[in-house]
């Protein structure tokens, strides 16, 4: 019994701890790239990206074949605010059925708190919208940090992260997850390619989308002793 609770606490320390470290490695990417666009000095990096996605001759044309601007609009949208409420309505819908409370709260907490932060630290920052490349989709408010790329990584790696809890198969939790991944990528890829964000506002995003989402797992992992025992919240 002994060995048994050791074990436990172990784990428990892992799952706080690895989720620690990563926010804190997240948080410092972050303070580094905005730290650099203060002293304006992402210039040559945002527009060497930005041109090298667009016809030299056509700056309206971005790269690759006509199917790839349209697939890019469309990936793009999943990380729009009508599709991230949507999403995440359906995931507390089925939580709702599992009477799983505990993960409705901490899913609200990391959407609602990501939202806030987004909204603070664009209109702390200011920066404007890139102007060097037609934008190919409509984009209003600040352009720092990406508001899709932020929201995709919190909500996504959240939602996926406690979903794959729930799963049994070591193989459909990593699915889940890789899943996840590889939506926050594209969608963060889409604003570059779509031309409405540069890059180190999709860079910061994903730390700061990333960081938020850690906090909320070790708020969760934290509490997991409890939620095992059936305490609804």
């Amino acid at each position: 019994m002994l060995f048994r609770n050791q074990s436990n606490s172990s784990k428990l320390e892992l799952r706080i701890l690895l989720p620690a470290f990563i926010t804190i490695v997240c948080v410092l990417a972050f303070i580094y790239i905005a730290n650099l666009i203060i002293l304006n000095k992402t210039g040559n990096f945002d527009d060497w990206i930005l041109l090298s996605l667009r016809d030299p001759q056509n700056k309206f044309q971005p790269i690759g074949p006509k199917w790839l601007k349209e697939t890019m609009i469309n990936i793009t949208s999943l990380g729009s605010a009508a599709i991230i409420t949507l999403f995440t309505i359906v995931i507390v819908g089925y939580l709702l059925f599992q009477k799983n409370y505990w993960f409705i709260f901490v899913i609200l907490l990391a959407t609602i708190g990501g939202a806030i932060l987004v909204f603070v630290l664009k209109d702390f920052f200011g920066r404007e919208r890139p102007d060097l490349v037609p934008h190919l989709v409509y984009a209003a408010s600040y352009s720092f940090p990406s508001g899709h790329s932020t929201m995709s990584a919190v909500v996504y790696l959240t939602q996926a992260s406690l979903i794959s809890k729930i799963q049994k198969k070591g193989s459909i939790k990593t699915y889940i997850l890789i899943v996840a991944l590889i939506l926050t990528f594209l969608i963060g890829i889409s604003r570059v390619y779509l031309g409405v964000h540069y890059p180190t506002d999709v860079l910061a995003g994903w730390a700061l989308g990333l960081a938020w989402a850690s906090i909320c797992l070790i708020i969760n992992n934290y509490f997991e002793k409890s939620r095992t025992k059936n305490l609804k919240f």
